[in-house]
């Protein structure tokens, strides 16, 4: 079978990206555990051959076992027994598989066990793990709630937990409620401390959870009694081998179906604080959602890499009028920009990546020492760019994994709408990308203020500024007349909102695909210059994205007051 890693020549070339020495410096400290553990790095060299060798054999696992369960995990899924629920078998296979090849705790630190590897590893073995099946990403994906207790956690607290998930427990996220999905201010599951038991006890249903029976849980809970908004709410830590809840059924879903979305029932569930109390969703819960965004991210490329190999594959097979339909230019068009769509959008994953790593990395050093006033700098200048990066990344790579998920079907033809070939579960898999862990209208909320706030706009003049090779030029230029329509509409958008109200919020999916589509162009012409595998995709995805900006410009500067109204108007419609 395939080496998911060894077989993609994309995730190997993001893997030797200029900015690995600082990040491998900055996760390693200067290699100071060099001598404590045997199997830490003495050197970069050291480090990334590291790296290496491990997302290999997670692209074998992938390739070998994960991949080769995805249909019968499909079909068969999770149930529901005594309260609790029981994996399909090839689950199970997956699971040990994973465990076996020391996958697990990949970015925790070693002093719990883990490899303490870059954040960067760890989303290039989630775009793997989807690659072969999306739902089990789902599942071995959510170890980076771990990452959240790294974070917050006590000492205590860590020792227990952060070693269990180095050991393979698996995690989920107990956050949404059925009347709290986006809105997750108005959760109302009660957390009540106990006197007698010297614990917080947990009662209340939870819906809609991602591998809900995992064996670590966090649960956004209300300590606060009289409270009805925010900051009545906490952070808590569930361990399922304490009981307390039970599993009251598994979704049946359109796809990922080998993942166990539940519904579950909290009766007097033993659980521990994480962190200060009032401080739930206001800090823990979006460094909790801005992780599981950038693992959405990592699984929407994965899809995107397994739709576009199983279109390429059968349009090189299937034969009409006597040649392969790949020999049709309305097929190789689409394959083109298929392709062109996959690498933009793992070249926008693996740039907010190294954003996030950069600012997690200050932000752990600043909790062992102070930092020094440019390490602060440093630290300030990558968590905004993460900030806006992040929603971006998120939005740009759900909605490309529906589209070659879609144009996967369409190059199969009729038998693409059979249960024959793969594309019709990894069409049925991307349907969630873009709702789940905040939809794609959400992700434009958050993505908005790096627009207004020029975080986007600074970092287009910062790509523009760089050196490009010669063939890039022309693209390059193009860029730049983009950049100025993009100027343009943002200058109308915030004179027009100052007279009339919700103008900014009507257009701003239109500002924030345009800035997208402009730095993912410049990202991969900087590629370009690096590698010449990716000149056709640029220029390609230089043209799409011309389209898709001349298009925005053209309705945002063409609006108007009463365009607003008439849109407003279907509010009142019941």
């Amino acid at each position: 079978m395939a080496n998911f890693f060894s077989d993609n020549k994309d995730l190997q070339f993001h893997l030797q990206h200029p900015m690995m020495r600082k990040i491998v410096e900055l996760k390693e400290r200067g290699f100071a555990e060099k001598d404590l553990y045997d199997y830490a790095p003495q050197n970069f060299e050291d480090a990334m051959d590291s790296y290496r060798r491990v997302l290999e054999i997670a692209g074998e696992v992938c390739g070998d076992v994960i991949a080769p369960n995805a249909e019968r995990v499909d079909h068969e899924g999770p149930r529901v027994v005594n309260d609790h629920v029981e994996y399909a078998a090839g689950t199970v296979e997956n699971m040990k598989a994973v465990v076996d090849a020391g996958l697990s705790g990949l970015t925790l630190p070693r002093k719990y066990d883990g490899l303490n590897f870059p954040l960067i590893c760890f989303v290039m073995a989630n775009e793997m793990v989807a690659r072969a099946d999306a739902s089990f990403e789902n599942i071995w994906g959510l170890q980076d709630c771990a990452e959240t207790l790294n974070e917050f956690a006590s000492e205590e607290q860590k020792q227990k937990f952060l070693t269990w998930v180095s050991a393979g427990a698996t995690c989920a996220m107990d956050l949404t409620e059925p009347d709290a999905g986006s809105d997750l201010g108005a959760v109302m599951l009660k957390a009540t401390w106990s006197e007698e038991k010297q614990t917080w006890l947990l009662n209340g249903v939870k819906r809609f959870i991602t591998n809900g029976d995992g064996d670590v849980s966090l649960v956004l809970a209300r300590t606060e009694e009289g409270t009805t908004d925010a900051r009545g709410l906490s952070m808590l830590v569930h361990d399922k081998r304490d009981g307390g809840v039970k599993v009251r059924r598994i979704e049946n879903k359109l796809g990922i179906k080998g993942s166990p979305t539940c519904e579950l029932v909290f009766t007097n569930a033993p659980a521990q604080l994480v962190g200060d109390r009032k401080m739930g969703l206001i800090k823990y819960v979006m460094s909790l959602m801005n992780a599981a965004r950038l693992g959405i991210g990592a699984q929407s490329v994965g899809l995107c890499e397994a739709a576009y190999r199983e279109a390429l594959k059968y349009a090189h097979e299937r034969e009409q009028f006597g040649k392969p339909i790949i020999r049709f230019a309305a097929v190789s068009e689409m394959l083109s920009n298929m392709k062109a769509k996959l690498q933009g959008a793992r070249a926008l994953l693996y740039e907010t990546t190294r954003f996030v790593e950069v600012y997690k990395q200050y932000m752990h050093i600043s909790h062992e020492r102070s930092l020094e006033a440019e390490e602060r700098q440093e630290m300030k200048f990558y968590n905004r760019l993460a900030d806006g990066f992040t929603p971006l990344v998120k939005l740009f790579s759900s909605e490309y994994a529906n589209q070659l998920a879609y144009d996967a079907i369409q190059i199969h033809g009729g038998s693409g709408f059979m249960k024959d070939y793969p594309c019709e579960r990894l069409y049925r898999d991307a349907r969630i990308m873009n709702i789940y862990e905040g939809t794609s209208q959400l992700q434009v909320v958050a993505a908005i203020n790096a627009v207004t706030k020029g975080t986007f706009m600074e970092q287009i003049e910062r790509y523009a500024t760089a050196e490009y090779i010669e063939s890039m030029q022309p693209i390059v230029a193009k860029l730049k007349e983009l950049t100025a329509k993009f100027a343009e509409m943002q200058t109308y958008v915030e004179t027009m909102d100052k007279e009339t109200a919700g103008f900014k919020d009507f257009h701003a999916r239109r500002l924030v695909e345009t800035a997208g589509h402009i730095i993912i162009t410049y990202l991969l012409a900087r590629q370009a210059g690096e590698c010449a595998d990716y000149t056709d995709s640029v220029r390609i995805f230089c043209k799409l994205s011309v389209g898709k900006v001349m298009e925005a410009y053209s309705y945002v500067m063409s609006s108007t007051a009463e365009d607003i109204a008439l849109f407003k108007a279907v509010e009142a419609e019941y």
